[in-house]
């Protein structure tokens, strides 16, 4: 008997470059039903969501999140995740997706150090915020999404000037998730020091400051790694050697810099593989190898299987009625944010 099939949708949003920003109308709110979708989804920008009435949960990979009347949601580009109301009952929403990084360029820190909240370096990030902990967050979410709506004069300075001031709010919560779960970490036993070991702090955790410190190299990865650069250039942006940018880096992220580059870039070359009709020529052109035999050894290397069996897989999956297959779509398809 066929398996039945778990599709991940691929929602993409064609955002305005020079305001890249779109509030999701549906009436005057979104109505999310007590059915489960079949179907994860994610998305190429950020999603906030305002829960107006309603309770359930988030569902994310491996993990639900229950969710009441009065949070804010906070989802990242890139998280599979859907939403359901509790049995018998409807949630009401309101909706904007936006990109961050493109809507405040030039007015956050050129070096983005500070502030790049998709860089934060919380595995599967998903925020949902209560609003009698995060009464400004509640705020500024519902006053922008208004003006937005309603478009008056001056909307765009207004909305952009109330999305920062939200946006920085958000980072700010998240900051201090991070040194929630470090102090949760606090009641694992400390590293005896020795003092005649050297280097040893080697074997500490990073904190929360240093986990920022590859902020935008992450950030430059993540908006050009179709793009030539070395690692000398990644080091300069953050301001370290190349000798100290790597140990650094690895430390962190647990991975050496090109080694999280060729990931990303095969991570993307996945998702067209599966969604488009692209040619394998194309697709490896697109992700930033120069050549087919260098995107060949690097796909095989991470997923160890070649581009032409991988997407073979997946189309006897969908023929099958197997897991994981992945759709893109542009826009969304049914009202399940």
């Amino acid at each position: 008997m066929p398996k039945s099939k778990h599709i991940t949708e691929y929602r993409k949003y064609d955002l305005d470059p020079a305001f890249p920003v779109m509030l999701l109308l549906d009436g005057n709110q979104w109505e999310i039903s007590d059915t489960l979708s079949d179907r994860l989804h994610f998305h190429n920008c950020m999603e906030i969501g305002v829960c107006l009435k309603g309770s359930g949960y988030m569902k994310f990979r491996g993990e639900d999140i229950r969710f009441h009347e009065g949070d804010v949601t906070v989802i990242p580009e890139n998280i599979p995740h859907t939403t359901c109301s509790d049995s018998g009952t409807s949630s009401y929403w309101l909706y904007l997706m936006f990109n961050p990084w493109g809507f405040f360029k030039g007015i956050l820190p050129i070096t983005n150090k500070e502030y790049n909240l998709a860089n934060l370096p919380l595995e599967n990030f998903q925020l949902i915020l209560n609003r009698e902990d995060y009464p400004q967050i509640w705020q500024l979410s519902k006053t922008a999404i208004a003006e937005l709506k309603e478009k008056r004069l001056g909307y765009e300075v207004s909305a952009k000037g109330l999305l920062l001031a939200l946006y920085i709010e958000i980072y700010g919560a998240e900051i201090s998730a991070i040194t929630a779960s470090d102090a949760a970490d606090s009641s694992v036993p400390p590293i005896v020091k020795n003092p005649d070991a050297k280097n040893e702090s080697r074997n500490a955790a990073p904190s929360p400051d240093n986990r920022l410190v590859i902020a935008p190299a992450l950030d430059y990865i993540f908006q050009n790694y179709m793009q030539q650069f070395s690692i000398q250039y990644l080091a300069e942006l953050c301001y370290m050697s190349d000798t100290h940018f790597r140990r650094t880096f690895r430390e962190i992220m647990n991975i050496a810099p090109l080694d999280y580059l060729h990931n990303t870039r095969i991570t993307r070359a996945c998702t067209l593989l599966g969604s488009t009709q692209k040619s394998i020529l194309e697709i490896s052109e697109q992700v930033g190898y120069r050549t087919l035999s260098s995107f060949n050894r690097h796909f095989q290397q991470i997923m160890g299987t070649t581009p032409r069996d991988y997407r073979r897989e997946i189309t006897l999956q969908e023929k099958n009625g197997q897991e994981n297959a992945i759709i893109e779509y542009s826009g969304w398809i049914e009202p399940q944010i």
